[in-house]
């Protein structure tokens, strides 16, 4: 028998908001139809589940480090990034015990916190057993990094071997950052990994330092090369931004997904929306708070037709892995965005960036997306008691 769940708001994050309606589901929980409050007359009400709140899609976190989960709370906050990366490298030569434990913990907390889907970044392999068990869909991000270029055919040789590990899960090479990358490395993702199905995923103007390396080659970042006994007599000052000065190395076939975004400005939108490429924005406020305490530029965002997804980074960079925690933030920092706009953010167009959007992402019949309930609302306006319970 169908069931079906109604509630004061159904957001499907395909159309229009609607008020008191319903949602049916089959035994296997693929939707079955959606209907307007008018629209269905059930004689039988004990198959109808009725909600106080909104329901929506299950989320989509397409960034997060899973791998990091067990530096939860032993990552000073507020530092800005170069600190915050130093004390992340000091703090991996101490890895607890608790290691596998910490991904475990941090796999189920997204599940309950209505989590389907997760674009997951990895250095090892020693996630893949927590991601094959998991209910959650996975893609695995095989990160590469090395900014020397003579090392660059031994990384990505490495990289290969990781990736190959991970089947049978979803997984792509990808670079970790333009600070952290050569062009030679850069160049050998590209040309070896650059088919459209497989996703490319990089962090993206963390801080103000990286566009300063890539203008000037000023700032921080060469202490923390010296630091790392790298000899970059071979950078040159690009007199451009980090993005608009790796962007053309980049696979014009592949997705791409950019990164936290934090000091991106409407020249680096523009430059980027003159190039052939397919381009996703992901935004993870609450661990750009943790690590620079700022906020992306969203409105420039909006205003050029971005497309936007949200991710949590990790329990290194964040306090939660909770996509509702990251709406909420964007919500009180910028009160003009729309819930109906912003959930879109949390569903769909990650679920189109991981290329799942045929099951997941929104509330169409045909799909299995998960159901999510989020409580103490105003309306369609989040509160700080704002809560979310997986229905479905």
């Amino acid at each position: 028998m169908n069931t079906y769940y109604s509630a004061d708001y159904i957001l499907t994050a395909s159309g229009p908001p609607i008020q008191n309606g319903y949602i049916e589901l089959d035994d296997r929980n693929v939707i079955q139809g959606i209907y307007q409050e008018d629209e269905l007359k059930l004689p039988d009400t004990s198959i109808v589940q009725r909600f106080s709140g909104i329901l929506v899609p299950g989320f989509v976190n397409t960034h997060c480090h899973l791998e990091l989960s067990w530096l939860k709370g032993k990552v000073e906050k507020k530092t800005g990034l170069i600190p915050f990366i130093q004390e992340v490298i000091s703090k991996d030569r101490l890895r607890t015990k608790d290691y596998m434990e910490a991904m475990q913990i941090a796999d189920q907390r997204m599940t309950d916190n209505g989590i389907v889907a997760v674009g997951d970044v990895s250095n090892t392999i020693d996630s893949r057993d927590v991601k094959l068990k998991s209910t959650i869909h996975y893609h695995t991000f095989v990160e590469a990094l090395g900014f020397d270029p003579d090392k660059a055919k031994d990384i990505f040789r490495s990289a290969v071997e990781l990736n190959e590990s991970f089947a049978p899960l979803k997984s792509s090479i990808v670079p970790h950052a333009p600070y952290s990358i050569s062009k030679e490395l850069l160049r050998f993702i590209s040309h070896f990994c650059g088919q459209s199905e497989s996703l490319m995923s990089i962090h993206n103007q963390e801080s103000e330092e990286e566009n300063a390396l890539f203008r000037y080659k000023k700032g921080l970042f060469l202490d923390f090369y010296k630091g790392m006994n790298l000899d970059i007599d071979f950078f040159k000052a690009q007199a451009r931004s980090s993005i608009q000065s790796i962007l053309p190395h980049l696979s014009k076939n592949q997705k791409i997904l950019l990164v936290h975004n934090t000091y991106t400005t409407l020249k680096d939108i523009y430059s980027t929306k003159r190039t052939d490429r397919d381009i996703f924005w992901c935004l993870c406020p609450n661990a750009n708070m943790y690590i620079e305490n700022k906020l992306p530029k969203i409105d420039l965002f909006i205003k050029n037709d971005l497309v936007i997804t949200l991710g949590t980074d990790s329990l290194a960079s964040n306090d939660d892995l909770s996509i509702l925690s990251e709406l909420k933030t964007l919500h009180r920092y910028f009160p003009s965005l729309r819930l109906e706009q912003t959930i879109e953010w949390a569903t769909i167009n990650g679920a189109k960036f991981l290329n799942i959007d045929a099951d997941y992402g929104s509330f169409t019949v045909g799909k299995s997306p998960g159901i999510n309930l989020i409580t103490h609302v105003e309306g369609l306006q989040l509160s700080d008691d704002s809560s979310v319970q997986k229905i479905v």
